[in-house]
């Protein structure tokens, strides 16, 4: 039994309708050509049969498909599916879909030459298509859907996908959805699956799944204790040390010793919105860096349990490479540069002093240095932050609302913390995101960004996307395009985001561990198909 989210998509399993969201379980009914895990840096072809082959300009690639896949209502799985996913996302009827806008971008057509094997066509050199839509990691890939189901529909962004009397969903993972109601979703092993005769993997130890509420992290923490639950979304520091203590089948990613989770993709930062005062000067954004005390941070907002973080990256063993020679660079522009005489100097040299309260002002105006955040997620570091601005003389709080994610969309927020997600295998997914195609005006949603543009950049990076994932050229081009980044400081890293995720062993084991870090322990992630395989009766 599972703890996660809410019944509020009750009887959605089409990937592609308004309202679907595979982290409440539903990833585990589906399945990709390929899986990667960010810790081991494996590649792990599945409803593919190898490696893609693309030609020489990297304008067209095949892809073979396995001939033993079969989907749940018995039909062989085969290129057709494929290409028939990605066509429908093409449609620009369709563009209510998720990616639909990136196939209509990337892919001028896909076909399935034989039953076995598919070719797409690029609209343009695409040597990461692959790696960033056709494999699952973390939260990232598409779903591919049964072309038997779906061709036909005519509304097939408002077709649910679920009616058990008619054995619907038809899927090719190992579970398949029987029941669902607002207080839970049942989904119920398929001993059919395709992957055990076909040697791929073995049964899933549990039999069926039960994914219910996450009320609050107290009542899901004391339902861990008492064996009412396998595991659950993850907690903060004091509740996940509480668990570990008090069951002692239950374990963290690190057993039962801080930090008691794994670094995930999404490395929290502090943003800087570089397009209005005070934080378009970087002067400003220096003395803000200066203020904060990133280990403090950790000791207190964290209770020790916790990683600081100089760059903007997660720390994954495929990243390693880039990571070590980015920090070369951070001798001549540090981020975890605590110092509060630089933020007196740089005050005091543009013109501010302090009022009677000890807060910075000039011509009778404070240093607005509200910082945003969605409430739950920061509240532990980012009070202490909050704290630590206020302390070094900035006008600070740390503000939860419910719109804050469109303050930070918008870019009506000035401060805010959030997470820089994207890099799992190499750089440019995060790079990406400092592109200048992300800018939009204040007021206008939009990603979220820093609202900051620099043309020198924008090239290093574009240049970087010719290049497929992990080529050795993109590590040069990585390194000047961090230069700019470290200089002006859109945005400065502050903590890295961990999963403290807990795994209760009373009745399964296999659970993911930094012992066995086959993949990141997050049963929300697409990957949650391949995570079930491992898990085994703990009785035998």
């Amino acid at each position: 039994m599972l703890a996660n989210g809410d019944g509020a998509d009750i009887g959605i399993c089409n990937p592609y309708a308004s309202g679907f969201n595979h982290q409440r379980g539903c990833a585990a009914m589906f399945e990709p050509l390929y899986f990667y895990s960010a810790f081991t840096g494996e590649t792990i072809p599945w409803l593919a049969d190898g490696d893609p082959k693309f030609n020489k300009d990297y304008t067209k690639v095949k892809i073979t498909t396995r001939t033993d896949a079969k989907w749940s209502d018995g039909e062989p799985f085969t290129a057709k599916d494929v290409a028939f996913t990605l066509e429908m996302l093409r449609d620009e009827k369709n563009s209510a879909m998720q990616y639909s806008s990136d196939m209509r971008d990337w892919v001028k057509e896909a076909e399935a030459t034989d039953e076995k094997t598919v070719q797409i066509t690029f609209t343009r050199p695409a040597p990461r298509f692959v790696f960033d839509y056709l494999y699952m990691k973390n939260d990232l890939g598409i779903f591919l859907v049964p072309e038997h189901i779906f061709a036909d529909l005519k509304d097939k962004t408002g077709y649910l996908f679920y009616d058990p009397s008619k054995n619907l969903p038809v899927v090719t993972g190992p579970y398949t959805m029987v029941d669902w109601t607002p207080q839970q979703r049942l989904m119920d092993r398929r001993d059919d699956w395709w992957a055990i005769e076909a040697g791929l993997a073995e049964l899933p130890g549990p039999k069926r799944i039960i994914v219910v509420p996450f009320t609050d992290p107290t009542n899901t923490a004391q339902q861990l204790i008492n064996n009412e639950l396998d595991s659950s979304l993850d907690f903060r520091p004091p509740v996940i040390k509480q668990i570990v203590q008090e069951n002692p089948k239950i374990m963290s990613w690190t057993g039962k010793n801080a930090p008691y989770g794994y670094i995930d993709w999404w490395p929290q930062s502090l943003f800087f919105n570089c397009a209005v005062p005070p934080y378009n000067d970087l002067d400003m954004r220096r003395a803000i860096n200066h203020a904060i005390d990133r280990q403090q941070l950790v000791d207190i907002g964290y209770e020790g349990s916790g990683t600081v973080s100089e760059l903007p990256f997660p720390n994954f063993p495929p990243l390693q490479k880039y990571i070590e020679a980015a920090k070369e660079l951070l001798p001549d522009n540090p981020t975890n540069a605590h110092d509060l005489n630089k933020v007196n100097e740089i005050m005091t040299g543009k013109g501010y002093t302090k009022d009677n309260q000890g807060l910075w002002a000039k011509d009778g105006k404070r240093v607005d240095a509200t910082i945003y955040g969605i409430v739950d997620l920061v509240n532990d570091y980012g009070a202490v932050l909050a704290e630590q601005l206020r302390n070094a003389g900035f006008e600070a709080s740390l503000q939860t609302p419910g719109d804050a994610y469109d303050r930070m969309a918008n870019g009506k927020a000035k401060l805010f913390l959030f997470g820089f997600a994207g890099a799992i295998a190499d750089m440019y997914p995060s790079m990406e995101l400092m592109h200048s195609r992300h800018f939009h005006k204040i007021g206008e949603a939009g990603d979220i960004s820093s609202h900051w543009k620099n043309s020198e950049y924008d090239a290093l990076v574009e240049k970087m996307a010719r290049y497929p994932v992990d080529d050795p050229e993109q590590l040069p081009l990585f390194v000047e395009a961090m230069k700019i980044y470290l200089a002006e400081l859109p945005h400065t890293p502050l903590v890295q985001w961990m999963h403290r995720i807990a795994y209760n062993n009373t009745y399964f084991t296999g659970w993911p561990t930094a012992e066995d870090p086959y993949l990141p322990g997050a049963f929300w992630f697409k990957t949650f198909a391949l995570e079930l395989a491992h898990l085994k009766p703990a009785n035998g």
